[in-house]
């Protein structure tokens, strides 16, 4: 496979990554380096490892696993989104509001499965086109984490100022990309 053509499959991949680091960003209460490094870390590695287990899966299991990845990413995305939007419409003041908690491994974890199952999906076509899965899942990694990185900083510079209205937007966002993912394949 040309390299060409797997930068371009990365940078589709990366999109779900992208635009749930927007969201992440607006939750930031504080930019440290460390958090942002952390959630850019956790996305790359799961955009990156999901298609070589895809890939390792796709030899004998694909009919399993693609009757049921849209269903779990759907439910993970709207549930989030959902807590998302509803917090920012009924909390009282802004001590209420419980953000996505960037410092929570499990939220993060969460989130990073949740926008890498469609890596697994492409790791799982990659066996069965027999590309040797190890410089994609590297490229995968690298072009999700420049993404993600992205994607925080701009939820982080818009938050500040309509952090209300943009975490409703983001809410719907999450559960956007839920109903994309199980529209996609569905069709």
């Amino acid at each position: 496979m040309e390299i060409v053509t797997i930068i371009v499959i990365a940078i589709a991949l990366a999109m779900d990554s992208f635009a749930v680091s927007i969201t992440l960003g607006l939750s930031l209460k504080k930019f440290r380096l460390t958090s942002v490094a952390r959630i850019c870390c956790f996305f790359a590695c799961f955009q990156g490892i999901m298609p070589v287990i895809g890939w390792w899966l796709g030899h004998s299991f694909a009919d399993i696993i693609s009757a049921y990845d849209h269903w779990l990413a759907f439910g993970l995305l709207s549930f989030i989104g959902g807590k998302m939007i509803y917090e920012a419409m009924f909390a009282h003041n802004e001590s209420e509001k419980a953000y996505i908690n960037t410092d929570c491994i499990k939220t993060i974890t969460t989130l990073a499965i949740a926008t890498s199952i469609d890596a697994l999906a492409v790791g799982i076509s990659f066996s069965l086109l027999n590309v040797d899965i190890i410089l994609p899942a590297i490229i995968i990694g690298i072009v999700t984490f420049l993404f993600s990185l992205a994607g925080i900083g701009i939820g982080w510079r818009i938050g500040s100022r309509f952090r209300n209205k943009v975490e409703i937007l983001g809410g719907i966002l999450l559960i956007g990309i839920g109903i994309k993912v199980l529209i996609d394949h569905m069709l």
